[in-house]
């Protein structure tokens, strides 16, 4: 019965990190239980996947795809409070602004939006909003399963930079700071693992490994890409990476539907 307590402790820890949902009752928060609820990182996109599916599907009842695409999107930033897409904003400005390591460090603590970070943004959320549309063209029922595959794996993708890569930059300004100091052990990835599982079960389609594989190739130059320039990662590149590699996805499944 402890165990049960203490994983659904770990899941509302990481639902209150990565999305606005409240959660009704209080936890109790220390940086051993940030650490184990990186788990559930995966998990939380699984979830938020689901929500930004249901509103694209009852808003094309009501309009047409392309509103409906619009709705999810300003329902998915308001479910997560833009968190990713901030990160991605930051790490926009910072490596596009900024030369050398404390320079691109500095740039990417300010909380004020350039020029790069507002077109990098406009740019991605076009491509974003594009790809879906072309996917829904195809198959309106499978590309709604592909939205939560996409926002479960990308997730995931995104929190193996933490075993994968070195934290930089100072720890007490960083948003993931527990995670940065302790990441978790094999078992701890495999139930991350799980939920991509569970997403891949919505749409039996082996194709669709490419396009998996085709976002962590993407997590891979990125991960290149900001240890060639700051060393290693922070929470913004963390943030940065999901994006990139949800919209991977979809370009990866238009990829294999197109040719295979």
């Amino acid at each position: 019965m402890k165990i049960i307590k203490n994983e659904l402790i770990y899941f509302a820890t990481a639902l209150m990190f990565f999305t606005r949902i409240p959660v009704p009752v209080k936890i109790p928060y220390s940086g051993e239980i940030m650490n184990k609820s990186q788990k559930y990182f995966a998990w939380i996109g699984l979830l938020v996947g689901a929500i930004n599916a249901l509103v694209l599907y009852l808003s094309y009842q009501l309009f047409n795809l392309e509103i409906g695409i619009v709705l999810m999107m300003i329902s998915s930033v308001l479910l997560t409070g833009a968190f990713h897409e901030d990160g991605f904003t930051d790490v926009c400005d910072s490596f596009g602004g900024g030369y050398g390591k404390d320079k691109i460090l500095t740039i990417m603590k300010d909380s004020r939006v350039g020029a790069y970070g507002t077109i990098g943004m406009i740019l991605l959320f076009a491509l974003k909003f594009v790809s879906i549309l072309a996917l829904g063209n195809i198959d309106l029922i499978k590309m709604l399963g592909i939205i939560i595959l996409a926002h479960s794996s990308s997730r995931f993708i995104s929190g193996t930079m933490i075993y994968t890569h070195r934290y930089v930059t100072d720890i007490d300004a960083s948003k993931s700071k527990p995670l940065a100091n302790k990441p978790l052990d094999g078992a701890a990835l495999l139930v991350g693992l799980l939920s991509v599982f569970i997403a891949f079960a919505l749409i039996p389609d082996w194709r669709l490994i490419f396009a998996f594989v085709l976002a962590y190739a993407g997590k891979i130059w990125m991960g290149w890409y900001f240890k060639k320039h700051i060393g290693g990662y922070t929470g913004d590149c963390l943030g940065s990476v999901q994006q990139v590699c949800e919209v991977l996805f979809y370009l990866g499944t238009m990829i294999v539907w197109k040719f295979i």
